[in-house]
Formats: structure tokens, sequence, C-alpha cells
């Protein structure tokens, strides 16, 4: 059975529509996500990794040891850096004491933008 040729034009519009569709809200649902943050502070302790690591998105990735008592195994706390600014800032103060200003997003849709749900907007020395 041959479709006409008018059907088959019409039917591609609309498949060519509705991926359109769906590409936008994709689209739509990453900025949500990137835009509003769930809870957003600040962390204080010592940066001990920092690197830019990723196959295809390159991402900047780090460990910050917070500050506890003595006799106690530290805890780690992981976070992502979109802003190569902050990230030069953050390799400037290794090794110091400093305070991290996050925001958390959760739902983000790649590890692309972060690989955690923390990302780190700013540091300063606390010392």
């Amino acid at each position: 059975m041959r479709i006409p040729r008018q059907r088959g034009a019409a039917a591609l519009i609309i498949l060519g529509a509705i991926l359109a569709v769906v590409v936008l809200l994709a689209a739509a649902y990453t900025w949500l996500s990137l835009s509003y943050d769930y809870s957003d502070g600040e962390r204080a302790g010592y940066v001990q990794k920092f690197s830019r690591k990723g196959w295809v998105c390159k991402t900047w990735e780090g460990d910050l040891a917070l500050v506890n008592l003595p006799g106690q195994p530290a805890e780690i706390f992981t976070f992502s850096v979109r802003d190569d600014a902050v990230a030069t800032q953050i390799n400037a103060l290794m090794g110091k004491r400093v305070t991290l200003t996050y925001e958390q997003h959760i739902g983000v849709p790649s590890s692309c933008f972060g690989e955690t749900q923390y990302f780190v907007t700013a540091i300063r020395a606390v010392e």
C-alpha cells in the first residue's frame, strides 16, 4: 500500500514538531534545574583535591575536608565549580583554610554541568 505524498509530508512535519517540543522541554528543564537552587550555604575547611576532569565535558571537581574535632575522621564535602574565575581562586587558596559558598541543584540531567549536586559560587580565605 502506498502512502500519498501529502500524507507523508504531513507525517514528517508532525514528527519534526514533536521532536522540537521534546528538545525544548528538555532544554527548559535543564535551565530550570540549573537556575533555581534547592539549598545554599557555606562550608569551611581545607581544599584537599581540586581538578578539571571528564572525557567530553570538562568540569572542575573538588573535595573539601571539613574541620572537626581532634581524633575524629575528616568529613569530606565534594563539590563542583562551573565558573573558571572561581576555579582560579580555589587553586590559589589550596592548602589554606577557606569558606566555600555553594548552591545545591537537584535533578541536573547530565554530569556535563558537574558531577555533584553542590556548585561552589564563591570562596574566601578564613585565616
